[in-house]
């Protein structure tokens, strides 16, 4: 498995992760519960999770630039 096949692994996974800290969010401040902890629970996901995503969209347009090299 080459490089690209596990950004876009840890990045699906990492949406997974995210996905479950919105949705813990949302039962939180549904049930009024004063935790910040909650709410920055997000950004432990969206940090990475931005990474790969910029990464993977760069992907076709610095593969673009190998091929009329060559």
């Amino acid at each position: 498995m080459n490089s690209n096949m596990w950004v876009r692994q840890i990045h699906r996974w990492l949406s997974i992760a995210f996905t479950l800290a919105v949705i813990a969010n949302i039962v939180a401040l549904t049930m009024q519960i004063q935790a910040t902890w909650i709410g920055l629970m997000a950004f432990v996901p969206l940090i990475p999770l931005l990474a790969t995503g910029l990464y993977l969209f760069a992907l076709p347009y610095l593969g673009r630039g190998s091929e009329a090299r060559t």
